[in-house]
């Protein structure tokens, strides 16, 4: 506790400095104070000995006449004399063994944690006093707390308790409580800044009353919002009228107010548009169709995109239609002679463009359960693979795969289209 109200009442006091409202400026009163000495070892006394038992357990009682001045609406200083016949425990001797006069004066600021005209104000109490007893001085430090009651606008009373902490050696500590009735006699008043009244100062001329001087206004005859200096802006695209080229439409400050252009009228702005000036389509950036191939047939109509064709032969190869005359003996993946030709005439296209790879597609008509089928499918596409290899065409070029009869092209149903359903297609790509 010790440690603790010196900050307490610090704190108090500092926050008290910036209030000055009205506050007592003199008051007399006079009270009764109990000094305990009952625990006197525990509030730091050095009595242990069994030759002093006589005066612990002791309280004894006696008169104090007090003086408080207020510094703040919040803060008093404070003065008291107490008196009281006690036989104090001296720590350096033995005690006298009967009661004698004991006088002490303290001097003590009180920070109250409320306005002095409060009914019921809490405060701190901190400073130092000196006593004399017999032909003895010595010195104390009073830290403690009170209540302040206002009973009568300038009349209070006051309830306290102190633990008095020894100074000097001779000193003891000890416990002191006290009740006292005070009286202020007046009452100080902190006189109030006076408020000057500022001079009326004629309003700026505003042409347009937009709020902004004519002299600061970039069009005075026009009403426009302060970021643009009071200047119009019809389309509220952030740029004034008189810089927009395009002051009815939303537009950008690089563009001058403008919208960003679409130079090729395809639908596609050209900030985002990898071909501005030639139309095209979103899903190819703003550009037209590619033709990868260079064979004049764009790649969405050509069915070999990356191999040049004929138009007629949807962009792919002449040889791509040899695979129609490619045979099987039936039921089986066994390639018939008549299909060597057609064959061959692949495996030259293939040798002339090495660049080029090939994919060996299989398919089958309905006759047959499915998984006959696929299997089917995929080793006449096998078949054919190896064919080419054995020609000298590379492994890493051709690929095979079987589809059964999941792509008829025909209907089943006749002998004509499960003919056409029979098939083996050839892709090229590179």
């Amino acid at each position: 506790m010790r440690k603790t109200l010196p900050l307490l009442a610090v704190l108090l006091l500092t926050l008290s400095a910036g209030y000055a409202q009205d506050y007592r400026k003199n008051a007399f009163g006079a009270g009764f104070s109990v000094l305990d000495f009952t625990n006197a070892d525990d509030v730091g006394g050095a009595i242990s000995s069994g030759d002093i038992y006589k005066w612990q357990g002791s309280k004894k009682g006696g008169l104090n006449l007090d003086y408080w001045r207020g510094i703040t609406n919040h803060v008093d200083l404070a003065g008291r004399l107490t008196f009281a016949f006690v036989d104090y425990p001296f720590k350096n001797k033995t005690p006298l063994g009967e009661n004698k006069l004991f006088t002490q004066l303290d001097a003590t600021l009180n920070a109250k944690l409320l306005k002095e005209k409060s009914v019921v104000n809490p405060f701190l109490t901190a400073g130092i006093a000196g006593f004399t007893y017999a032909s003895d001085f010595g010195a104390l430090a009073p830290l403690g707390v009170g209540i302040q009651f206002n009973i009568g606008g300038r009349t209070y009373i006051m309830l306290q308790a102190q633990d008095r902490i020894a100074i000097t050696s001779n000193a003891n500590d000890h416990l002191q409580y006290s009740l006292t009735f005070l009286q202020s006699l007046r009452t100080e008043k902190v006189a109030e800044p006076k408020v000057v009244t500022p001079p009326i100062v004629q309003a700026p001329k505003d042409s347009d009353g937009d709020g902004i001087p004519d002299d600061k206004d970039e069009c005075p005859t026009q009403a426009g919002p302060t970021a643009l200096n009071g200047c119009p802006d019809k389309d509220g695209d952030g740029i004034a009228d008189k810089n927009d080229k395009c002051p009815d439409v939303v537009g950008l400050v690089k563009y001058q107010g403008c919208p960003v252009p679409d130079t090729d009228k395809d639908g596609i702005n050209d900030e985002n548009d990898k071909c501005p000036t030639v139309p095209g389509l979103e899903r190819y950036q703003g550009c037209p169709i590619p033709d990868t191939d260079g064979d004049g047939l764009n790649d969405e109509e050509d069915k070999c995109p990356q191999v040049a064709g004929r138009a007629a032969d949807y962009g792919c190869p002449a040889v791509l239609f040899e695979a129609k005359k490619i045979q099987f003996a039936t039921g089986k993946a066994t390639l018939l002679k008549v299909s060597y030709v057609p064959l061959n005439k692949v495996v030259a296209f293939m040798k002339e463009n090495p660049e080029v790879k090939i994919d060996v597609l299989g398919h089958t008509d309905n006759t047959g359960t499915d998984a006959v089928n696929e299997k089917l499918s995929q080793k006449r596409a096998d078949a054919v693979a190896q064919y080419f290899a054995k020609q000298g065409i590379s492994a890493d070029r051709v690929s095979s795969k079987g589809f059964g009869s999941t792509q008829p092209i025909a209907d089943n149903k006749t002998s004509a289209g499960r003919a056409q359903n029979r098939r083996t297609e050839f892709l090229f790509h590179r």
